[in-house]
C-alpha cells in the first residue's frame, strides 16, 4: 500500500482485549484495512504464543492472527493494570472482547462500565452462543459452533459419520461476521449519529446462516435434511470426481444450459440422452446414473485434459487443490494471494493476503504478530495511561 494511502479505516482505535483465535481475527482484519489495533496480553504473553504449528519453540500461528497490532503488558487483575485498561477503552473506538462476563466485570471492562465512561464505543462480545438465551454461560468454540448449528451433521458421506472440516471454520466465519458487525456499528455512529452500540457476535449464528439455503428449501415437516456427501440434493452433476493421475476435480454445472453441455462433452449428446438428463426435474430423478457417467468420463483423463475441456466448453469445474499446488498456481501467484511475511520470532511466515481487495485503499500485513509487551510504554504514553 502506498505510504500516502493510510488505508479504509485509519483513525478508527481498537482495543483488542481478547484471546486464541475468533475474535482476535475480528480485530486482524480491521488492521488490515489501516485500524489502529492495541493488543492486550497478560503478564507472560497471550495463550497462542503457545499453541499449534511451532517453530524453533515460538508459534507460527501468533504473527497471523496478530498482524498489524501492537501489544500492552497489563494484569488486569492488580488495581493500577484495570486502571490502565480502562484509560485505553476511553480512548478508543472499538473493543472486542471474548472473556466470559464475570471475568470483564472484575476488570471493570463489562459493556455496562465501557459504555457508562464512553458512550460512544462500539463494544464486541464473542462467545458461542452469544450473550442471551439459556446456553448464554456456556463455553464453546468453532467446533462446537459447527455441530450445534447443523453444519457438521451435514458434512460427509451419506453412509458415514458427520465429520467437521480440517480447518477451524467456525472461528474464521466469526471473525468475518464480527467485521461486519463493526463495519455497521460504525457507519451508524459516524453516518447517523446513532453513539456506540453492542455488537453480540456468536459462533453458531454464521454457521447457521451457510445453511441458509437448505433451510429454506426444506419443509419442517418433513424428514431433516441428511449427509449427502459432495452433491446436493437439488442438482445434479455436482461433486468431486477422481481423475486419471490420481487427482480430483470438482465439477459444478448444474443449469439445463450447462448439462446440455457436459452431455456434449462426455459423448452423450443424443436426443434420448437430453430427454433423460436435460431438464432439472428429469435428471434429478436419475441423479445418481449422470453422475456416475460424469465419473466414468473424468476418471478415463488425467486431471489437466479435464479441466482444459471443461473449461474450454463453459462447464463450471476446477482442481482440488492443496496448499502446495495452491502455491504454485499461476492465478493465485497474479494475484498475490499467498505472502511470505517475514517475522521476529518465526521466521518467515505465509499468510494469506487481505481480501477483499479495494481499488484505492487496499488492505496490507504490515507489522507481524508483536513480542509480549512490545509496545507498552508507547501506547500508554501515547494514550496518557499510567500503569
Amino acid at each position: 500500500m502506498p505510504a500516502t494511502n493510510p488505508g479504509a479505516l485509519a483513525g478508527l482505535r481498537v482495543l483488542d482485549l481478547s484471546t486464541l483465535l475468533a475474535a482476535p481475527q475480528i480485530a486482524a482484519v480491521l488492521g488490515d484495512f489501516g485500524a489502529d489495533v492495541v493488543k492486550w496480553e497478560p503478564p507472560g504473553g497471550d495463550p497462542l504464543r503457545r499453541i499449534g504449528a511451532q517453530r524453533d519453540g515460538r508459534s507460527m500461528l501468533w504473527p497471523y492472527v496478530n498482524r498489524n497490532k501492537r501489544s500492552v503488558v497489563l494484569d488486569l487483575d492488580t488495581p493500577e493494570g484495570a486502571r490502565a485498561l480502562r484509560g485505553l477503552a476511553a480512548g478508543v473506538d472499538v473493543v472486542v472482547a471474548n472473556h466470559p462476563e464475570p471475568v470483564l466485570r472484575r476488570w471493570g471492562a463489562d459493556r455496562a462500565s465501557l459504555h457508562a465512561q464512553n458512550p460512544d464505543l462500539v463494544v464486541v462480545s464473542v462467545s458461542c452462543y452469544g450473550t442471551d438465551g439459556p446456553y448464554a454461560d456456556r463455553f464453546g468454540n468453532g467446533s462446537l459452533a459447527e455441530g450445534f448449528a447443523g453444519l457438521t451433521h451435514l458434512t460427509g458421506a451419506a453412509d458415514g459419520p458427520p465429520t467437521l472440516p480440517s480447518l477451524p471454520l467456525g472461528d474464521s466465519l466469526t471473525a468475518l461476521s464480527g467485521v461486519i458487525g463493526v463495519l455497521l456499528a460504525c457507519r451508524n455512529r459516524e453516518v447517523l449519529g446513532g453513539g456506540g452500540q453492542h455488537v453480540d457476535v456468536s459462533m453458531y449464528e454464521p454457521v447457521l446462516g451457510l445453511l441458509g439455503p437448505t433451510i429454506a428449501g426444506w419443509d419442517p415437516g418433513a424428514a431433516a435434511p441428511a449427509r449427502t456427501g459432495s452433491r446436493v440434493a437439488g442438482g445434479v452433476p455436482r461433486n468431486v470426481y477422481r481423475t486419471r493421475d490420481g487427482h480430483w476435480v470438482v465439477v459444478s454445472g448444474t443449469t439445463d444450459r450447462q448439462v446440455a453441455r457436459v452431455l456434449g462433452v462426455i459423448g452423450r449428446d443424443s436426443a434420448e440422452d437430453h430427454e433423460r438428463f436435460g431438464t432439472s426435474g428429469a435428471r434429478l430423478a436419475a441423479a445418481d446414473e449422470l453422475d456416475a457417467l460424469l465419473a466414468a468420463w473424468v476418471v478415463g483423463r488425467d486431471r489437466a485434459d479435464v479441466v482444459a475441456a471443461l473449461v474450454a466448453a463453459r462447464i463450471p469445474v476446477a482442481p482440488v487443490n492443496d496448499l502446495a499446488a495452491l502455491l504454485a498456481d499461476p492465478h493465485v501467484a497474479a494475484r498475490e494471494n499467498l505472502r511470505t511475511v517475514a517475522t521476529p520470532e518465526a521466521g518467515d511466515v505465509l499468510m494469506p493476503a487481505p481480501a477483499p481487495r479495494l481499488s484505492a485503499t487496499p488492505g496490507r500485513i504490515g507489522a507481524p504478530g508483536p513480542a509480549v509487551g512490545e509496545h507498552t510504554a508507547e501506547v500508554l504514553a501515547e494514550f496518557g495511561v499510567e500503569a
